[in-house]
This record gives C-alpha cells, structure tokens and sequence, in this order.
C-alpha cells in the first residue's frame, strides 16, 4: 500500500474515532476522541506531511458528519457550516505540528511529544472556537481558555499513554524475537563451526595433495624414478577424490543450515532492498567513499529466492563502488525496479570508470577480472560476475544485458520471468 492510500486509511479511521465525543458548554463543540488518535498515527506514521494528513482527516470527519445527519432524517444545509470548523481544526493542527515542532527530537521521546500534543491541541481549538462564537469569545474567554487547555491535556495524556503501551508492546515483541533469533543463531554458530573443521582439515589435505604433485612434477621434469611415477599420480587422484567428498559434505551441511533448518519461507522484496542498502552504506562508510544510492521498486513483491537476488544485487552494487573507487570521485550507483506484462526488470548503473569494449564479451567468463592491484600483483579472482550470469539464467531462467562505456560507467539489466521469482506470502 503506497502513502497516499495509508494516508486516506488513517483519515478514515480518524473519522471512525470522532464519533466518540462529549459535548461541551460551547455551541456546536464536542470533545473528539478523533483528536487523540490523530497524534498517534502522526506518530506511528512518520513520513506523513501533518499538513496533508490534517486536510484529509478534517475533510474525512466532515464529510461523515454530515452523511450520519443526513442518514438520520436532518437536512444537509442545517449543518454545514456547524461542522465546517473543524476542517480547520486539523489543518492548523498539521500546520502547527510541521511549522514549529517537526525538527524537534520527539521520535524517541515521548515526554516532548506529550507537549507539543498540548500545543498543538490547545492552539487550533483557540482558532476552532473562534471561528465558531467570533464577537462571543470575549465573552467568557477565561473559561473557554482553561476549558481548552484541560481537553488538551486530557487528551494528549491519553495519547501519551497510548503510545507508551504500544512502545513497550513492540520492545516486548522485540525482546521475543531476539530471543529466538539469538538461539538460532546460536545453533547456526555451531554448525558453521562443525564445517569450518571440515573445511581447515581439507587444507592440510590439499597442501599434502599439491606437495606431493609438485613432487611429481620434478622426478617428471628431471626424469627421476619412472618406475613410481604411475603410482605417484594414482595416489594424488585418490586424495584429491577424497578431498571432493569431504567437500560435497560441507557444501550439503551448509545448504542444510541455509535452506531447510531455517524454515525460511521468504521475505518480500522491499526487505531484500532494505538490508542492501544498509549494507553497502556501511561499507561506503568505511571506505570512506563519497557515494549516493538510489534504490527504488515498483512493487513489492514476495518471494522465497531472496538469497539468490541478494547475491545478484550485492555483486553488481560491489563492483559498481569498486569501480568509483578507482576514479576517485563522487559517485552514484542506482538500483532501479520495474514490472512488464510477464518480467520483472532491475537495472544497476554506476558513474565509474566503466569497462572497456573489448572486456565486454568476458566478463562473466569465470576467472576474468580487470581488478587488479599493480604493487602488490594481487589479483581478484573474477567469480562475481559468472556467479551473478550463472543465477539469473540457472536458477530464474531469466537474462542480464550489460551496457558501459569507458570514462563514463556501467549498466546491467536483468530480466526475471515473474513466475519463477514470485511466490504467495
């Protein structure tokens, strides 16, 4: 649901809310429970524009008090003006909120929020009042003012307490699930352990294994002991073959901790997003890069392979910062979503230094890398990019196109057929 449509949502809740109301020694003016639930969702749903949000809901509970009057027999005319006023309630409210209070350091403290509900409550029912009694306002302004004020302390108050509930609420829920995590996380831990013990066994096995080659090699080259050379080259089969086995047992005891223990059923694609670009800021960070992310989806679709497109995305997004790395300037590296009748199309595109035309027709090849490091001769070994080809046509059936040019930058564009990324949450 995008913020528009929330936006009318919570209006319209809003609107539910304020037929709770007490009537007041004032004319036409009701304490409105609609003015409690208001802060909150301002609160819950901080990207909302207060302005916005208070002309929706201002209009949302005009428009249902006049249908409920009508509904129940009366004639429209007799009541629009009577509840116009409180259009206007909301409206200054969102302006008040978002004029004076929006920078201020309420996210996480809810005693600040507690006042500026007060402020914002206590300013538009001056402005509401007043529209309502004008040359009668002076006439009792001391009550209405301390009247005012209480309706708006009662009602932030309950608002405060709302909020707090749902705050220790959700670090309940938190506390819950990070246990949970904590004990699967401890179990992987162990596991990943037991492989890694695998993993160290099997390279005392292949330095014996590329000894005994390399040992090979010279009675070959000096053309030593013919006689054990058969059964030299039949011993490093063996071993080597040994050493495959103990390898396919880790490769199935990782696939078993990634896939199957974990239960994992998918995640939707707004997180694959999310945890990305939290990732690859955090390795800007480090690096100490000057480099902006525009990450974008046109849906947000649910699937069960969101370890497949994580790798995919996260080796394309790597190369791009390796590649504005090397030129030595502000970058941007752009990850853009978009739907036709039958795919899903992603395209990552970077400013850096780009790839020259002869390079093009290699770079997924395994072992191709242009990546390079001159004083130490180090170099990458040139897996991501065939991982990333071997992904999008193996496992999605799908098919990525690159376009570069040299001095300017990159683009890759990967189309997925829908029905081998989706699945139902």
């Amino acid at each position: 649901m995008n913020k528009f449509k929330k936006m009318f949502m919570v209006a319209f809740i809003v609107a539910i809310f304020s037929q709770v109301n007490i009537d007041l020694l004032l004319t036409d003016f009701r304490f409105s429970s609609a003015a409690i639930a208001f802060p909150i969702f301002l609160f819950v749903y901080r990207k909302f524009n207060p302005i916005i949000m208070g002309f929706l809901t201002g209009v949302s509970i005009y428009i249902w008090r006049v249908g409920l009057y009508v509904a129940r027999g009366g004639y429209y005319k007799e009541v629009l003006w009577s509840y116009f006023p409180e259009v206007i309630f909301y409206v200054f409210y969102g302006l008040i909120f978002i004029s004076l209070f929006r920078k201020q350091n309420y996210r996480n403290n809810l005693n600040d929020y507690f006042f500026i509900i007060v402020i914002c409550d206590f300013f538009s029912n001056i402005i509401e009042v007043y529209i309502r009694l004008k040359s009668d306002l002076s006439l009792y302004i001391i009550e209405i003012m301390g009247m005012l004020m209480l309706v708006a302390l009662i009602r932030a108050g309950v608002a405060w307490v709302v909020l707090n509930g749902l705050k220790y609420y959700k670090m309940l829920l938190l506390k819950e699930q990070h246990e949970k995590r904590y004990k699967k996380l401890l179990w992987l831990t162990s596991k990943l352990k037991t492989e890694k013990y695998w993993l160290e066994k099997n390279m005392e096995n292949i330095e014996k294994v590329m000894e005994n080659a390399y040992g090979l090699y010279e009675k070959i080259t000096l053309d030593k002991e013919k006689e054990t050379w058969e059964d030299h080259a039949v011993n490093i089969a063996k071993d080597v073959h040994e050493i495959k086995k103990e390898y396919g047992l880790v490769v199935r005891g990782v696939d078993e901790i990634t896939e199957i223990k974990l239960d994992d059923n998918g995640i939707y694609f707004s997180e694959v997003i999310n945890i990305l670009e939290e990732s690859i800021k955090r390795e800007i960070r480090y690096t100490q890069l000057d480099i902006h992310l525009d990450f974008s989806y046109r849906i947000n679709f649910f699937t069960d392979k969101h370890y497949q497109l994580m790798s995919i995305f996260r080796n394309l997004v790597m190369n791009a910062v390796d590649s504005i790395k090397k030129t030595k300037k502000s970058g941007l590296i752009s990850l853009n979503h978009n739907i036709n009748e039958d795919n899903h199309i992603f395209v990552v595109k970077d400013n850096g230094t780009g790839i020259e035309e002869n390079d093009l027709s290699h770079i997924f090849s395994p072992g191709f890398s242009t990546k390079i490091d001159y004083n130490t001769g180090k170099v990458n070994r040139g897996l991501g990019l065939s991982l990333v080809k071997q992904i999008v046509e193996d496992t999605f059936k799908g098919e990525i196109i690159v376009k570069s040019e040299l001095g300017k930058g990159t683009e890759f564009e990967i189309i997925i057929p829908k029905n081998n990324l989706e699945v139902k949450s």
